[in-house]
């Protein structure tokens, strides 16, 4: 997979330009700012009822896996455009080879409001971690059924993180190289503690 980026030259999302001033501390996007907590949120907090609560599995693995692809889809389409003026995807050429495309607002800084920039940074971190954690806590409870749920709550929220850290950081840093090593070993150390303890 090829790794591109517009890191040398900002790529502009939007023509009109904005008076800084008055959106320093201001939500100017409350609906895009709602919608990028709601999906992720109302995700996890689903699981975890489910899990307390009981009910049917497929009911509840369907609900999660909804939101958590109008969650991608929202915050990678809308939501990265409107709060912090980024935006990513990935394109195949005539080859078949994939390119990674990241883009931001020129002069992000000073259109964007820093409390739209705290919400979108806190909920596109948190809620990765929170799964990683249900990931975890699933392999050592040995919840095998809801093992297929929460990878994918880690691949999708994982995907627009990376994403949008190329986005913010440039492609100076190689984070895919440095991200593939830490959870290959920390899956293989995953791996090796299930089999023990199974053959224990």
């Amino acid at each position: 997979m090829k790794l591109d980026s517009n890191d040398d030259e900002d790529v502009a999302l939007f023509d009109a330009e904005e008076d800084s001033a008055t959106r320093k501390n201001k939500i100017k996007h409350p609906v895009a700012s709602f919608f990028h907590l709601f999906f992720r949120v109302t995700a996890i907090l689903v699981y975890l009822l489910c899990g307390s609560v009981g009910g049917s599995f497929i009911a509840c693995m369907v609900t999660i896996i909804l939101l958590l692809s109008c969650d991608f889809w929202t915050v990678k389409n809308i939501t990265g455009r409107l709060m912090v003026g980024l935006r990513w995807w990935n394109q195949v050429d005539d080859d078949g080879k994939n390119h990674w495309v990241f883009e931001s607002r020129k002069s992000s800084a000073s259109r964007s409001s820093n409390a739209e920039s705290r919400i979108f940074w806190l909920g596109l971190i948190i809620c990765p971690v929170v799964w990683v954690i249900f990931a975890f806590f699933t392999l050592v409870s040995f919840k095998i059924r809801w093992l297929a749920v929460v990878i994918l709550g880690v691949v999708l929220q994982g995907a627009n993180l990376y994403g949008y850290v190329r986005c913010k950081v440039g492609a100076r840093t190689n984070l895919k190289n440095m991200a593939t090593n830490y959870f290959g070993r920390q899956f293989l150390k995953q791996v090796c503690y299930c089999i023990s303890r199974t053959s224990s």
